[in-house]
Protein backbone atom coordinates (compact mmCIF):
# COMPACT_ATOMS: atom_id res chain seq x y z
CA UNK A 1 0.00 0.00 0.00
CA UNK A 2 1.50 3.50 -0.77
CA UNK A 3 1.08 6.10 1.75
CA UNK A 4 -1.58 8.54 0.77
CA UNK A 5 1.38 11.01 1.97
CA UNK A 6 3.54 10.47 -0.64
CA UNK A 7 0.66 10.86 -3.73
CA UNK A 8 -0.38 14.23 -1.89
CA UNK A 9 3.99 15.53 -1.86
CA UNK A 10 3.73 14.59 -5.82
CA UNK A 11 0.73 16.50 -6.28
CA UNK A 12 1.76 19.32 -4.50
CA UNK A 13 5.55 19.13 -5.70
CA UNK A 14 3.51 19.91 -9.06
CA UNK A 15 1.53 22.84 -8.03
CA UNK A 16 5.23 24.23 -6.60
CA UNK A 17 6.97 23.82 -9.89
CA UNK A 18 4.08 24.91 -12.09
CA UNK A 19 3.92 28.11 -10.04
CA UNK A 20 7.89 28.02 -10.07
CA UNK A 21 8.01 28.36 -14.20
CA UNK A 22 5.31 30.41 -14.76
CA UNK A 23 7.31 33.35 -12.41
CA UNK A 24 9.86 35.27 -13.59
CA UNK A 25 12.27 34.21 -11.22
CA UNK A 26 13.96 30.73 -12.49
CA UNK A 27 17.25 31.84 -14.06
CA UNK A 28 18.41 29.30 -17.45
CA UNK A 29 20.70 27.34 -15.59
CA UNK A 30 17.97 25.38 -13.50
CA UNK A 31 15.28 26.10 -16.03
CA UNK A 32 15.86 23.01 -18.25
CA UNK A 33 16.38 21.07 -14.56
CA UNK A 34 12.78 22.32 -13.60
CA UNK A 35 11.12 22.17 -16.44
CA UNK A 36 11.84 18.17 -16.64
CA UNK A 37 11.25 17.14 -13.19
CA UNK A 38 7.72 19.26 -13.76
CA UNK A 39 7.22 16.79 -17.33
CA UNK A 40 7.79 13.70 -15.48
CA UNK A 41 4.97 14.85 -12.59
CA UNK A 42 2.81 16.12 -15.71
CA UNK A 43 2.93 12.44 -16.52
CA UNK A 44 1.47 10.73 -13.07
CA UNK A 45 -0.49 13.62 -11.99
CA UNK A 46 -4.01 11.90 -13.20
CA UNK A 47 -3.04 8.69 -11.43
CA UNK A 48 -2.26 10.40 -7.99
CA UNK A 49 -5.57 12.73 -8.01
CA UNK A 50 -7.60 9.57 -9.31
CA UNK A 51 -5.94 7.55 -6.05
CA UNK A 52 -6.58 10.53 -3.73
CA UNK A 53 -10.17 10.64 -4.83
CA UNK A 54 -10.76 6.54 -4.71
CA UNK A 55 -11.58 6.47 -0.55
CA UNK A 56 -13.99 9.58 -0.96
CA UNK A 57 -15.69 7.98 -4.53
CA UNK A 58 -15.76 4.48 -3.06
CA UNK A 59 -17.66 6.06 0.11
CA UNK A 60 -20.33 7.69 -2.16
CA UNK A 61 -20.91 5.10 -4.26
CA UNK A 62 -21.41 1.87 -1.03
CA UNK A 63 -24.03 4.26 0.03
CA UNK A 64 -26.00 3.95 -2.80
CA UNK A 65 -25.51 0.28 -3.36
CA UNK A 66 -26.26 -0.48 0.29
CA UNK A 67 -29.19 2.25 0.02
CA UNK A 68 -32.29 0.03 0.32
CA UNK A 69 -34.73 2.78 -0.75
CA UNK A 70 -32.08 3.81 -4.12
CA UNK A 71 -33.73 2.44 -7.03
CA UNK A 72 -32.29 -1.09 -8.36
CA UNK A 73 -31.38 -0.01 -11.30
CA UNK A 74 -29.41 3.05 -9.61
CA UNK A 75 -27.91 0.42 -7.52
CA UNK A 76 -26.34 -1.35 -10.40
CA UNK A 77 -24.95 1.40 -12.05
CA UNK A 78 -23.01 1.97 -8.59
CA UNK A 79 -21.89 -1.35 -8.73
CA UNK A 80 -20.48 -1.07 -12.57
CA UNK A 81 -18.79 2.13 -11.78
CA UNK A 82 -17.47 0.63 -8.71
CA UNK A 83 -16.20 -2.21 -10.12
CA UNK A 84 -14.43 0.07 -12.83
CA UNK A 85 -12.98 2.02 -10.31
CA UNK A 86 -10.95 -0.36 -8.04
CA UNK A 87 -9.98 -1.55 -11.06
CA UNK A 88 -8.39 1.39 -12.20
CA UNK A 89 -7.20 2.09 -8.58
CA UNK A 90 -5.30 -1.18 -9.27
CA UNK A 91 -3.68 -0.14 -12.29
CA UNK A 92 -2.97 3.72 -10.71
CA UNK A 93 -1.11 1.72 -8.04
CA UNK A 94 0.80 -0.10 -10.36
CA UNK A 95 1.83 3.35 -11.98
CA UNK A 96 2.36 5.62 -8.69
CA UNK A 97 4.65 2.49 -7.32
CA UNK A 98 7.06 2.70 -10.69
CA UNK A 99 7.40 6.23 -10.51
CA UNK A 100 8.33 6.32 -6.94
CA UNK A 101 10.93 3.61 -7.15
CA UNK A 102 14.43 4.67 -6.97
CA UNK A 103 15.75 6.08 -10.38
CA UNK A 104 19.37 5.24 -12.00
CA UNK A 105 20.59 8.83 -13.24
CA UNK A 106 22.64 6.47 -15.86
CA UNK A 107 19.46 5.24 -17.30
CA UNK A 108 19.29 8.52 -19.44
CA UNK A 109 22.91 8.31 -20.61
CA UNK A 110 24.23 7.31 -23.96
CA UNK A 111 26.58 3.91 -23.69
CA UNK A 112 29.58 2.32 -24.19
CA UNK A 113 29.40 -1.55 -25.42
CA UNK A 114 32.67 -3.35 -25.32
CA UNK A 115 32.23 -7.37 -27.15
CA UNK A 116 35.01 -9.37 -26.36
CA UNK A 117 35.96 -13.12 -27.62
CA UNK A 118 35.30 -15.52 -24.89
CA UNK A 119 36.10 -19.36 -25.38
CA UNK A 120 35.62 -21.33 -28.17
CA UNK A 121 39.06 -19.77 -30.45
CA UNK A 122 37.64 -18.87 -33.92
CA UNK A 123 34.23 -19.71 -34.09
CA UNK A 124 34.08 -17.23 -30.53
CA UNK A 125 35.65 -14.07 -32.71
CA UNK A 126 33.37 -14.85 -36.18
CA UNK A 127 30.72 -14.92 -32.85
CA UNK A 128 31.64 -11.75 -31.44
CA UNK A 129 31.50 -10.41 -35.02
CA UNK A 130 27.89 -12.00 -34.80
CA UNK A 131 26.87 -9.90 -31.85
CA UNK A 132 28.32 -6.22 -32.83
CA UNK A 133 26.50 -6.72 -35.58
CA UNK A 134 23.22 -7.24 -34.30
CA UNK A 135 23.56 -4.82 -31.72
CA UNK A 136 24.82 -2.26 -35.18
CA UNK A 137 21.23 -3.55 -36.89
CA UNK A 138 19.63 -2.51 -33.38
CA UNK A 139 21.36 0.95 -33.24
CA UNK A 140 20.10 1.44 -37.05
CA UNK A 141 16.43 0.60 -36.46
CA UNK A 142 16.29 2.77 -33.10
CA UNK A 143 18.08 5.72 -34.93
CA UNK A 144 21.03 5.24 -32.86
CA UNK A 145 23.64 6.31 -33.42
CA UNK A 146 26.57 3.62 -33.24
CA UNK A 147 30.27 4.88 -33.39
CA UNK A 148 33.36 2.48 -33.14
CA UNK A 149 36.20 3.81 -31.02
CA UNK A 150 38.11 0.47 -31.10
CA UNK A 151 38.49 -2.57 -32.82
CA UNK A 152 40.72 -5.80 -33.22
CA UNK A 153 39.91 -8.33 -36.02
CA UNK A 154 40.83 -11.46 -35.85
CA UNK A 155 42.55 -13.92 -38.94
CA UNK A 156 39.24 -15.37 -39.63
CA UNK A 157 37.49 -12.17 -40.27
CA UNK A 158 35.98 -12.04 -36.77
CA UNK A 159 36.88 -9.91 -34.17
CA UNK A 160 38.60 -10.47 -30.55
CA UNK A 161 37.53 -7.20 -29.69
CA UNK A 162 35.36 -3.97 -30.07
CA UNK A 163 34.60 -1.03 -28.44
CA UNK A 164 31.72 1.51 -29.62
CA UNK A 165 29.86 4.21 -28.40
CA UNK A 166 26.06 4.42 -28.80
CA UNK A 167 24.05 7.67 -28.29
CA UNK A 168 20.41 8.34 -28.64
CA UNK A 169 17.39 8.50 -25.79
CA UNK A 170 17.74 6.43 -22.84
CA UNK A 171 20.70 4.20 -24.24
CA UNK A 172 22.09 2.56 -21.00
CA UNK A 173 18.43 1.87 -20.11
CA UNK A 174 18.12 0.00 -22.82
CA UNK A 175 21.13 -1.93 -23.05
CA UNK A 176 21.98 -1.98 -19.34
CA UNK A 177 21.02 -5.64 -19.31
CA UNK A 178 23.14 -7.22 -21.87
CA UNK A 179 26.38 -7.31 -20.01
CA UNK A 180 27.74 -11.05 -19.42
CA UNK A 181 28.78 -13.45 -21.59
CA UNK A 182 26.85 -14.52 -24.68
CA UNK A 183 27.06 -18.65 -25.61
CA UNK A 184 26.68 -19.35 -29.03
CA UNK A 185 25.24 -23.58 -29.87
CA UNK A 186 26.23 -24.03 -34.06
CA UNK A 187 28.05 -25.88 -36.09
CA UNK A 188 31.20 -24.04 -37.28
CA UNK A 189 31.88 -23.09 -40.71
CA UNK A 190 35.40 -25.12 -40.21
CA UNK A 191 33.82 -28.54 -38.61
CA UNK A 192 33.77 -31.01 -41.50
CA UNK A 193 31.40 -33.41 -39.52
CA UNK A 194 28.43 -31.29 -38.65
CA UNK A 195 29.05 -31.58 -34.63
CA UNK A 196 27.56 -28.62 -33.03
CA UNK A 197 30.45 -26.43 -31.08
CA UNK A 198 29.71 -24.00 -28.06
CA UNK A 199 31.60 -21.18 -27.80
CA UNK A 200 30.94 -17.52 -26.39
CA UNK A 201 31.78 -13.67 -26.52
CA UNK A 202 31.39 -11.63 -23.19
CA UNK A 203 29.32 -8.26 -23.25
CA UNK A 204 30.08 -4.78 -21.27
CA UNK A 205 27.87 -2.12 -21.74
CA UNK A 206 28.94 0.91 -19.47
CA UNK A 207 27.03 4.56 -18.99
CA UNK A 208 28.52 7.25 -20.64
CA UNK A 209 30.61 9.32 -18.28
CA UNK A 210 31.24 12.92 -18.69
CA UNK A 211 33.42 14.78 -16.91
CA UNK A 212 31.35 16.33 -14.87
CA UNK A 213 30.17 12.84 -13.66
CA UNK A 214 33.86 11.69 -13.22
CA UNK A 215 36.56 14.18 -11.99
CA UNK A 216 39.63 12.22 -12.81
CA UNK A 217 43.30 13.68 -11.71
CA UNK A 218 46.09 14.42 -14.03
CA UNK A 219 48.28 12.87 -10.88
CA UNK A 220 46.25 9.59 -10.81
CA UNK A 221 46.89 8.56 -14.58
CA UNK A 222 50.28 6.64 -15.70
CA UNK A 223 50.53 7.67 -19.52
CA UNK A 224 52.68 5.16 -21.70
CA UNK A 225 53.16 5.22 -25.24
CA UNK A 226 54.08 2.19 -27.76
CA UNK A 227 53.74 1.35 -31.19
CA UNK A 228 50.44 0.13 -32.62
CA UNK A 229 50.99 -3.49 -33.58
CA UNK A 230 48.82 -5.69 -36.06
CA UNK A 231 48.25 -9.50 -36.50
CA UNK A 232 51.00 -11.15 -35.32
CA UNK A 233 52.16 -8.54 -33.04
CA UNK A 234 54.23 -6.70 -36.32
CA UNK A 235 54.09 -3.09 -36.11
CA UNK A 236 51.52 -0.95 -37.77
CA UNK A 237 53.35 2.17 -37.13
CA UNK A 238 56.34 3.55 -37.63
CA UNK A 239 55.80 6.50 -34.26
CA UNK A 240 55.23 5.69 -30.85
CA UNK A 241 50.96 6.68 -31.36
CA UNK A 242 49.30 3.39 -29.02
CA UNK A 243 48.64 4.91 -25.66
CA UNK A 244 48.25 2.93 -22.38
CA UNK A 245 46.75 4.40 -19.48
CA UNK A 246 46.81 3.42 -16.38
CA UNK A 247 44.15 4.62 -13.51
CA UNK A 248 46.39 4.84 -10.70
CA UNK A 249 43.65 4.11 -7.41
CA UNK A 250 41.15 1.90 -9.26
CA UNK A 251 44.04 -0.11 -11.19
CA UNK A 252 41.67 -0.05 -14.54
CA UNK A 253 43.39 0.04 -17.44
CA UNK A 254 42.91 1.38 -21.07
CA UNK A 255 44.81 0.54 -24.37
CA UNK A 256 44.08 2.44 -27.48
CA UNK A 257 45.87 2.55 -30.85
CA UNK A 258 43.37 2.70 -33.39
CA UNK A 259 44.63 6.40 -34.49
CA UNK A 260 47.49 7.38 -36.03
CA UNK A 261 47.25 9.94 -33.51
CA UNK A 262 48.63 9.81 -29.97
CA UNK A 263 46.09 12.50 -29.14
CA UNK A 264 43.23 10.79 -30.46
CA UNK A 265 43.98 7.67 -28.99
CA UNK A 266 44.34 9.48 -25.66
CA UNK A 267 41.32 11.30 -26.08
CA UNK A 268 39.38 8.00 -27.02
CA UNK A 269 41.60 6.04 -24.21
CA UNK A 270 39.90 8.87 -21.79
CA UNK A 271 36.73 8.55 -22.98
CA UNK A 272 36.68 4.80 -22.12
CA UNK A 273 38.18 5.27 -19.21
CA UNK A 274 36.18 7.68 -17.12
CA UNK A 275 33.17 5.13 -18.13
CA UNK A 276 34.83 2.68 -16.48
CA UNK A 277 35.66 4.40 -13.43
CA UNK A 278 32.01 5.80 -13.57
CA UNK A 279 30.63 2.13 -13.41
CA UNK A 280 33.36 1.24 -11.08
CA UNK A 281 32.12 3.39 -8.45
CA UNK A 282 27.99 2.72 -9.53
CA UNK A 283 28.47 -0.90 -8.55
CA UNK A 284 30.58 -0.35 -5.13
CA UNK A 285 27.18 2.21 -4.53
CA UNK A 286 24.90 -0.12 -5.60
CA UNK A 287 26.63 -3.07 -3.82
CA UNK A 288 26.37 -1.57 -0.78
CA UNK A 289 22.56 -0.40 -1.37
CA UNK A 290 21.20 -3.76 -2.33
CA UNK A 291 22.96 -7.02 -1.16
CA UNK A 292 20.87 -9.49 -3.08
CA UNK A 293 21.45 -7.62 -6.31
CA UNK A 294 21.98 -11.50 -7.69
CA UNK A 295 18.29 -12.45 -6.62
CA UNK A 296 17.09 -10.27 -8.93
CA UNK A 297 18.23 -9.52 -12.25
CA UNK A 298 21.78 -10.73 -12.10
CA UNK A 299 24.88 -8.77 -11.36
CA UNK A 300 25.59 -7.06 -14.86
CA UNK A 301 29.43 -8.90 -14.23
CA UNK A 302 30.43 -9.79 -17.23
CA UNK A 303 31.22 -13.59 -15.68
CA UNK A 304 28.24 -14.05 -15.63
CA UNK A 305 26.16 -16.18 -18.52
CA UNK A 306 23.14 -14.43 -19.65
CA UNK A 307 21.84 -15.70 -23.02
CA UNK A 308 22.42 -18.99 -25.22
CA UNK A 309 21.95 -18.80 -29.43
CA UNK A 310 20.97 -22.16 -30.19
CA UNK A 311 21.44 -22.20 -33.86
CA UNK A 312 20.16 -25.93 -34.74
CA UNK A 313 17.15 -25.21 -32.56
CA UNK A 314 16.84 -21.80 -34.03
CA UNK A 315 15.85 -21.02 -30.51
CA UNK A 316 17.40 -17.70 -28.20
CA UNK A 317 17.32 -18.07 -24.29
CA UNK A 318 17.69 -15.38 -21.82
CA UNK A 319 18.81 -17.75 -18.45
CA UNK A 320 17.75 -14.95 -16.22
CA UNK A 321 14.15 -14.63 -16.85
CA UNK A 322 13.89 -18.20 -18.29
CA UNK A 323 12.09 -17.01 -21.55
CA UNK A 324 13.05 -18.35 -24.74
CA UNK A 325 12.36 -17.28 -28.38
CA UNK A 326 12.09 -19.34 -31.28
CA UNK A 327 13.48 -16.46 -33.49
CA UNK A 328 16.95 -16.45 -33.19
CA UNK A 329 16.83 -15.71 -36.76
CA UNK A 330 14.79 -11.96 -36.59
CA UNK A 331 16.53 -12.01 -33.16
CA UNK A 332 20.46 -11.23 -34.74
CA UNK A 333 18.69 -9.36 -37.51
CA UNK A 334 17.67 -6.77 -34.39
CA UNK A 335 13.89 -7.52 -35.41
CA UNK A 336 12.83 -9.08 -31.96
CA UNK A 337 14.92 -7.63 -29.50
CA UNK A 338 12.90 -5.73 -27.64
CA UNK A 339 11.04 -8.36 -26.71
CA UNK A 340 13.86 -9.30 -24.51
CA UNK A 341 14.82 -6.19 -23.86
CA UNK A 342 11.15 -5.14 -22.68
CA UNK A 343 10.97 -8.36 -20.82
CA UNK A 344 13.67 -7.90 -18.37
CA UNK A 345 12.91 -4.50 -18.01
CA UNK A 346 9.79 -5.28 -16.69
CA UNK A 347 10.81 -8.63 -14.77
CA UNK A 348 13.31 -5.83 -12.99
CA UNK A 349 10.63 -3.43 -12.10
CA UNK A 350 8.52 -6.30 -10.35
CA UNK A 351 11.33 -7.49 -8.27
CA UNK A 352 11.80 -3.69 -7.54
CA UNK A 353 8.24 -3.17 -6.25
CA UNK A 354 8.50 -6.49 -4.63
CA UNK A 355 11.59 -5.05 -2.36
CA UNK A 356 9.52 -2.32 -1.87
CA UNK A 357 6.87 -3.94 -0.09
CA UNK A 358 8.79 -6.36 2.01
Amino acid sequence: MIPVEKIREIISKHEILEKELSSDKVDKKNFARISKEYSDLNEILICAKEFLNFYETEKDLEKIINDSSSEEEMRELAKIELDALKKNKIVNEKKLKLFLLPKDDADKKDAIIEIRAGTGGLEASLFASDLFKMYEKVSHKKKWSLEIISISKSDAGGLKEVIASIKGKNIYSSLKFESGVHRVQRVPETETQGRVHTSAATVAVLPEAEEVDVKIDDKDLRIDVFRSSGPGGQSVNTTDSAVRITHIPTGIVVSQQDEKSQIRNKEKGLKILRSRIYEHERKKIEDARSKDRKSKIGTGDRSERIRTYNFPQGRVTDHRINLTLHKLVEFMEGEVFDEIIDSLNLHAQEEELKSLEK
